[in-house]
């Protein structure tokens, strides 16, 4: 009897072991998450604008998504997204209004790994109004956040100010929670990026990294939106909405605490300093229209992507990180943003509408021994897609109410599934703060857009994107395209169903 308890209990004590053995060797999974990145900026993708290392080793020893699009192309949505798995109108934030609070007791992609035993973690900008629900730990910036001199929130609800650029920062706040987790149980963790948004306020060791390079203006900057009232009637254009002061830094109010206030007095003399050549520049060119136009677009696109300098640089930080802690060997590693943004395509900044700029964002991603280096897929995948892969890289069951599928097999696998989307919708709501983009849906095919516009612009546009890339002519209604808008008008309404968009459905109703 001793002998078979003896045995019973060596065997007990053998699974158990090897029940915690196989839970260690689940992968811990890092998400770095920025706000506003265009594909454009990024050499992985193809850009000739700067060079982006650190996010290209990322594609280089995993994969590169070639189509990602985004369900509703604005800062906080995008982000309840990220966490639910499901459309604006489903986890109830639809735009960046204030008024407008998130849902945190719903589920959530940390709530579903936390049952799974995974550690959870959310360090940086947050964005969604009400405080996180469901992680282990967080600390985040307080709404848009600040560059430089950033408060935090920690889980007391205290808000405390740190000395620093904010990119830095996160990263260190990052690195240290990495290094203070219980290291018997698997991680999944967001580092919440603010960089690359509006203002543009680079790191001072980045001021003036592009001022040696001309800029060409994009083949449409001067865009006049012939056939598309929504886009003549937006205010994100480069040349009359970008202000001189706040986005531009010309003759910039270094007493206005909301922008420049949080300046240590040093910092203070090194930005000034640097920013007061750039008004001198804007004094000998302002009374010429044609050379202001150009000098604006020029110095929007240095500053974006010399704040962008210190975003690659911080995800190297972070990287490295992983690799002089052995952690790089089990963690899969995932770079995104929360949309796409425009770099002066159609004569704009910011994002919003669903042409191609602000509808894609970027997503690489490697996964030690699952995914082959220098991976590349075409697919369309959606951020809705984003939390079911994250769950079944953790192993954990996705539930029915998420609307997004796995992406992992697409990435994993030598051999692509037959089945996958060939189409995807897009639902944007805010109107009419803060640029005055109508709210608008549609669905996107591998050829053809078709976009309708509602409340204050009725209209519909339809694009052909391998004949139009740059979706300058509207060929709705135009002789040959009848049969073309009758099977994309089918399948919208399909999307609008599957998805429950009853605001959507309502607005075809009418017609």
């Amino acid at each position: 009897m001793k002998t078979i308890i003896s045995f019973l209990s060596i065997t007990f004590l053998f699974l158990f072991a090897a029940t915690s053995i196989a839970q260690n060797k689940r992968p811990n999974i890092l998400v770095i998450f920025s706000d506003d990145h265009a594909q454009q900026t990024i050499s992985a993708y193809g850009s000739k604008m700067m060079q982006t290392p650190n996010i290209d080793r990322i594609a280089r020893e995993g994969a590169i998504l070639q189509n990602t699009f985004v369900t509703n192309s604005i800062c906080a949505p995008s982000r309840a997204v990220l966490l639910t798995g499901k459309y604006s109108h489903i986890n109830g934030l639809k735009d960046n209004s204030p008024k407008r609070l998130f849902d945190g007791s719903q589920q959530q992609v940390q709530k579903l790994l936390h049952d799974q035993q995974y550690q959870t973690a959310w360090i940086g900008k947050w964005h969604l109004q009400t405080l996180p629900q469901g992680f282990d730990y967080w600390t985040v910036l307080p709404d848009q956040g600040y560059y430089y001199q950033p408060d935090f929130i920690n889980m007391k609800n205290d808000t405390i100010r740190h000395k620093g650029y904010v990119t830095d920062l996160i990263s260190d706040f990052s690195m240290n929670w990495l290094n203070n987790r219980d290291t018997a149980k698997p991680f999944f963790m967001v580092v919440g990026e603010k960089a690359t948004h509006r203002t543009w306020m680079p790191d001072l060791q980045d001021l003036g990294a592009y001022d040696a390079i001309d800029f060409p203006e994009p083949a449409n900057f001067h865009d006049k939106y012939e056939g598309r009232k929504a886009a003549l009637e937006q205010d994100m254009m480069v040349r009359k909405t970008l202000v001189m002061d706040y986005d531009l830094k010309v003759n910039a109010n270094y007493n206005d605490k909301n922008l420049f206030g949080r300046f240590t007095p040093e910092q203070k003399n090194i930005f000034k300093k640097y920013y007061d050549k750039i008004s001198l520049e804007y004094e000998k060119i302002k009374n010429d229209s044609s050379q202001l136009e150009k000098w604006k677009f020029e110095r929007y696109i240095k500053d974006y992507l010399a704040t962008a300098k210190s975003l690659d640089r911080n995800i190297g930080r972070i990287l490295h990180y992983l690799d002089s802690t052995g952690l790089a060997k089990n963690t899969v590693v995932i770079y995104t943003s929360d949309q796409g943004f425009y770099m002066g395509e159609h004569g704009w900044f910011d994002k919003r509408f669903m042409y191609e700029e602000s509808l894609r964002t970027p997503f690489v991603i490697k996964y030690p021994g699952k995914i082959k280096p220098h991976t590349s897929i075409n697919n369309m995948v959606v951020n809705i897609d984003f939390a079911p892969t994250l769950l079944e890289i953790a192993g954990a069951k996705i539930p029915e109410d998420i609307q997004g599928k796995s992406f992992l097999k697409l990435v994993t696998q030598s051999k692509q599934p037959l089945a996958w989307r060939d189409a995807m919708y897009y639902h944007y709501y805010e109107y009419p703060e803060p640029h005055h983009v109508a709210p608008h849906f549609g669905i996107r095919t591998q050829q053809y857009k078709l976009i309708r516009f509602y409340g204050p612009h009725d209209s519909w546009e339809l694009f052909d994107l391998v004949k139009d890339k740059m979706e300058m002519h509207n060929i709705y209604g135009k002789a040959g395209y009848a049969e073309i808008i009758k099977k994309l008008k089918t399948q919208l309404k399909e999307l609008i169903s599957t998805y429950k968009d009853e605001e959507a459905a309502a607005v075809l109703k009418k017609e």
